[in-house]
């Protein structure tokens, strides 16, 4: 068998049956993210490249990779990806080795997160997520009866996930372990796991959590900052309180596209962790309720797949359409948390929508594997169909 056997190419039949809410919603959502990438980073482009359009074309440019990238992912079948979770895990543990060698790691404002590829820097964080979710997948599949019955079953997937935020909090990227460690927890669960166990572990988790982000000091200033940013509007708090001020200047319909006054080299990272500021800033707060509407279908959708995924006797592209639901929905709640002081600053891009090169390939390709999942479940159905007919046509005879 050669390399290009394992593809099982998907026709434009097939992908124009794909459920038409679920590509709307994330059409809808890529489309957004465009605009506020160009507005947002017209600013920072001029004075650092001197054109306003670099990161626009930057993004776009990482979109028709994303593309690229996801059409091979949904020509790749799932027991496919079912029989690579190990290698993968052992892949994305390795760049996230890697990301920490001097001279291979990329570090950006006191963080080492990137490898260096050329034409795009790729995050460690955002590979080691998905593959966790698709080895773990396999895992619910595999050792089932474990994870129901026991401990061992319960605690081996999360020891591993341990080895893989010691790695993450080397970087450090706090906000990433959170949204790993949460997301396998929940997957387990779902997996079956005793009630008792997930809540205890949850305890131990959030405890530990706890722990390690009182452990540094800029953590600790991030907690207390959050709290009350206008204690140190021009310091500390500065990020934060000029977010608030994006949103209050927003009102409730904007001020209309492309006239944010925040992005206008006040808010630090206007077009990635707190592109959602400048967003509720030019469209208002029904701009920013349409955002999170869009999120919730999309995420929707990705559960209302994976259930029928399980109802086929599917289990592992169930398991995998919940776990990227999962992160995406983890990913939004923090950033927009953190973009209105809900939350501490955790550095957690929106998905689909902040300007970077992994979080959107990454992401979309997450995407156009439920695409595929999608598919599969559709030839399934189709592949009951005739024999239920058959079997009504016998029993009336």
């Amino acid at each position: 068998m050669t390399w290009l056997n394992i593809f099982d190419r998907v026709s434009f039949r097939e992908f124009s049956r794909i459920d038409s809410v679920f590509l709307t919603a994330v059409v809808s959502i890529l489309v957004l993210g465009m605009v506020m990438v160009s507005s947002a980073s017209i600013s920072i482009s001029e004075n650092l490249h001197g054109h306003p359009y670099f990161f626009m074309r930057r993004q776009a440019l990482y979109l028709v990779l994303a593309l690229i990238f996801g059409w091979a992912l949904i020509s790749l079948p799932t027991e496919q990806l079912q029989k690579w979770g190990i290698l993968m895990m052992g892949l994305s543990l390795i760049l996230l080795i890697l990301v920490l060698v001097p001279g291979i790691g990329k570090s950006v404002n006191g963080s080492r997160r990137w490898i260096n590829l050329v034409v795009f820097n790729l995050q460690a964080s955002e590979v080691a997520k998905v593959c966790m979710v698709v080895y773990v997948s396999g895992y619910l599949v595999r050792r089932a009866d474990r994870v129901r019955e026991g401990w061992a079953g319960f605690l081996l997937p999360l020891f591993l996930c341990s080895i893989f935020l010691l790695f993450l909090l080397f970087e450090p990227d706090f906000g990433a372990s959170v949204v790993l460690l949460g997301t396998v927890m929940v997957l387990l669960f779902l997996g079956g796991a005793p009630l008792y166990q997930f809540l205890l572990l949850m305890m131990t988790s959030v405890a530990m959590l706890g722990v390690v982000a009182v452990s540094e000091s800029y953590r600790l200033k991030r907690l207390m900052n959050f709290i009350d940013p206008w204690a140190d509007p021009f310091n500390e708090g500065y990020q934060l309180s000029q977010a608030l001020i994006a949103y209050g200047r927003g009102e409730w319909f904007g001020l209309g596209l492309g006239n944010s006054v925040q992005k206008l080299s006040y808010l630090p990272e206007a077009h990635t962790d707190f592109v959602f500021s400048i967003w509720v800033e030019e469209t208002g707060m029904f701009g920013g309720l349409l955002l999170i509407v869009l999120f919730a279908v999309m995420v929707g959708r990705v559960f209302k797949i994976g259930r029928r995924a399980m109802a086929l006797a599917k289990p592992f592209s169930a398991y995998m359409c919940f776990g990227f639901s999962i992160l995406i929905l983890a990913q939004v709640i923090i950033n927009i948390g953190v973009n209105t002081g809900f939350l501490p600053t955790k550095g957690l891009t929106l998905p689909l929508i902040s300007y970077g090169g992994s979080s959107l390939i990454i992401t979309l390709g997450s995407l156009f594997v439920v695409a595929r999942v999608d598919i599969e479940n559709r030839r399934a159905e189709k592949a009951i169909s005739p024999v239920e007919t058959t079997q009504k046509e016998e029993s009336a005879e």
